[in-house]
């Protein structure tokens, strides 16, 4: 299996040469493609302006972000080289967190961290420690194009890595409404013989 990026796992003067490898695989889905019912072949999707409803060849198409209803601005490969994160090799792990802290809510993706040659001992003793002490590592590190927040926990004798979401991509329970038992008027015996059928 290809892996997806090289580079340390860094924490304190330690650095660890890893590569990313999915810890997941792709379930088997079906695909389907849009046919013509008369002779059953693909049908093309056309690129039409909503303004005169012509085609629109691709040298006159360029992206564009929605600022408010209807209004646009134009952003161009300039735009997109200037706001590129610098891509880092390094995923410097700058707090270390007590494992059943963290929302399960905020993982994301795992991946394996496998050592590269010269990088065992670390990672051995990286790993037995964040294991002796039930901690995960948090850092950030620049993966295809984006900065992503991490975190590094053991699992066998493998670290694991998950990719996290940032606190501004969770949705705050407290915009919900969630009914109270004396709402829901739960009577004791209900609530007793739930317990029991769990």
């Amino acid at each position: 299996m290809a892996s997806i990026w090289k580079g340390a796992l860094a924490f304190g003067l330690v650095n660890i040469p890893v590569e990313l490898q999915p810890a997941v695989r792709s379930a088997e889905t079906l695909s389907f493609r849009q046919l013509d019912k008369k002779h059953h072949k693909p049908i093309k999707l056309e690129r039409v302006s909503t303004v005169d409803g012509k085609t629109v060849p691709w040298a006159d198409i360029v992206k564009g972000y929605e600022i408010t209803k209807g209004k646009f601005i134009v952003v161009d490969d300039d735009d997109f080289a200037s706001a590129a994160v610098a891509m880092s090799r390094v995923l410097e792990m700058t707090d270390f967190v007590p494992a059943d802290s963290i929302d399960p809510r905020y993982f994301d993706s795992p991946y394996f961290l496998v050592p590269q040659k010269g990088g065992e001992k670390a990672y051995v003793l990286l790993r037995d420690a964040l294991a002796e002490t039930n901690k995960v590592g948090i850092g950030t590190f620049a993966l295809r194009q984006k900065q992503h927040l991490a975190a590094v926990k053991p699992m066998g004798d493998a670290l694991v890595l998950e990719l996290m979401r940032f606190e501004e991509e969770l949705v705050d329970p407290g915009e919900l409404h969630f009914p109270s038992a004396t709402e829901a008027k739960v009577r004791p015996q209900e609530r007793e013989m739930a317990i029991q059928l769990i």
